[in-house]
């Protein structure tokens, strides 16, 4: 009897500190800007009415970042606590050799249950990595539609309800597609709860008032409210679950929407991300912070503060923890950017420094004649403005900066958060454009940024031979992968 009680104690002793653990629920979305959500500026009333219950429930940041404006290297920020240049991922493809543990290996270790739902291929530096389950598996090989507003509610529920057979917390990783493209189209078979029009949207100010523009804005919105959809479904499951009380939640989006301007850019549009984070017990209902600069460089590190996990070393950002109790924290001023490759394997180089007020960006890819490789330039907005440029100088202009760029860039976010005015050249804003190259390259020498060596932005020779010496890494990888991939073979008649 004795023994039969000390061994149900030294169970107790097991689990019971497991299970008093918080659960954490990340929700992203993909390629959805900041003001896109009515919590968060919205010119559509009520366009994200689920997003929005959210924040009322918990802690808007209405200054938070992404580092990066394109999928799979922003992912690996959140998941790595580490920027691209360190962690290796500065564009699309797998990175297998590493030497740092992720969010993954973190969590499990500190005795979560991990699962992920969705973006399961840009989440880590190499794939199939060891989480404890997919969600968007199905059985029969199956995948969940990602289109499908109801699938994220079943996929939520699995991953609940594993945690509860494994008695063990959970973290989960929820990723949306929407409002990444394929958009919502007429006779889809994956509803929104609301269609937007063209003559009903509004036009960011980054881009040209026309109708064609419009009409794909329009589908944009429209995903953006099933990308709200899914967010109701996946806070149905966890609702239901008795969980609640027992989760914090935090959503946000990976950059900002997929149109010129905003995706694979580093504007203040391309990565101002709508962080909201929800805990009963710990954050404000309703409650904004407008004062402290948070990204998500730092998401992990602020992760393993609520889970009680040791940080390990290396990691590049450091923990909000104290904000979500209402608290206040220091250097809470600055965030710091980053592009290197797009998916085709083009790169671009770009570095930035945002505050408060400034945005500082430098581009040593630009020499006049080399342009821009962005995941947007197959949009319908994008090639009707390259149809408009020949007759409306306005318009040429715009695209000649999508193009072409300049060297350094210098934006009053305050005042103009659509970056139209560069100020770099600005003799009013000489001392302030100094104050941020001198930011900017403690930045990279404190994290061992390649991008250093071309920190020059009057060295025309020193920036090209950094930007052609990327390029050629980028190409023989490319070229080294071709080489290694197995043909299939040719199937017999």
């Amino acid at each position: 009897m004795i023994n039969t009680l000390v061994r149900f104690l030294i169970f107790l002793s097991l689990i019971i500190p497991s299970l008093a653990k918080t659960n954490i629920l990340l929700i992203t979305v993909d390629d959805m800007s900041c003001d896109s959500v009515s919590s968060f500026g919205s010119k559509i009333k009520d366009i994200t009415p689920n997003i929005d219950k959210l924040a009322t429930q918990g802690l808007r940041f209405k200054k938070a970042h992404v580092q990066v404006g394109n999928c799979y290297p922003s992912r690996n920020v959140m998941m790595s606590g580490r920027y691209p240049h360190t962690s290796r991922v500065e564009g699309f493809y797998q990175i297998k050799n590493i030497k740092y543990p992720v969010l993954c290996d973190l969590m499990k270790g500190g005795g979560y249950y991990t699962a992920i739902r969705g973006k399961v291929n840009h989440s880590t530096p190499y794939q199939p990595y060891d989480w404890d389950e997919d969600l968007t598996a199905l059985q029969g090989g199956k995948k969940a539609h990602m289109k499908d507003a109801s699938s994220y509610y079943d996929s939520t529920r699995r991953g609940i309800n594993a945690a509860r057979k494994a008695q063990k917390p959970f973290f989960i990783n929820v990723n949306i597609s929407d409002p990444h493209k394929p958009f919502w189209k007429p006779g889809d078979a994956h509803p929104t709860s609301k269609i937007y029009n063209a003559e009903d949207v509004p036009v960011p100010g980054f881009l040209h008032d026309d109708p064609t523009i419009r009409k794909e804005l329009a589908l944009y919105y429209s995903s953006v409210r099933r990308a709200d959809d899914c967010v109701g479904a996946i806070m149905k499951a966890l609702t239901e679950s008795d969980q609640l009380n027992s989760t914090v939640v935090f959503f946000l989006s990976d950059h900002g929407m997929p149109l010129p301007f905003a995706k694979t850019q580093l504007y203040h549009h391309s990565t101002n991300t709508p962080l909201i984070v929800s805990w009963p017990g710990t954050t404000h209902s309703g409650s904004i912070n407008n004062s402290h600069m948070v990204s998500s460089i730092d998401l992990l590190p602020t992760f393993l503060d609520i889970a009680k996990i040791k940080e390990p070393k290396g990691l590049q950002g450091r923990t909000f923890y104290p904000l979500l109790k209402g608290k206040k924290q220091e250097d809470r001023d600055v965030i710091f950017k980053e592009y290197n490759e797009n998916a085709g394997g083009i790169r671009n180089p770009m570095r930035g420094v945002q505050t408060h007020q400034y945005l500082y960006l430098f581009n040593p890819w630009s020499n006049g004649k080399r342009t821009m490789a962005t995941a947007t330039n197959g949009t319908a907005t994008w090639k009707r403005m390259l149809a408009l440029s020949s007759n409306n100088d306005v318009i040429r202009k715009r695209v000649n900066v999508m193009r072409y760029r300049t060297v350094e860039e210098l934006y009053d976010v305050n005042n103009d958060p659509d970056c139209l005015n560069n100020l770099a050249k600005s003799k009013d804003h000489q001392n302030t454009i100094k104050s941020l190259r001198k930011t900017l390259n403690e930045w990279m020498k404190k994290t061992n940024d390649h991008a250093l060596v071309s920190f020059k932005p009057n060295n025309t020779k020193l920036m090209e031979d950094y930007v052609q010496s990327k390029q050629m890494e980028s190409d023989n990888r490319r070229k080294k992968k071709k080489k290694t991939t197995i043909p299939k073979a040719k199937k017999s008649n």
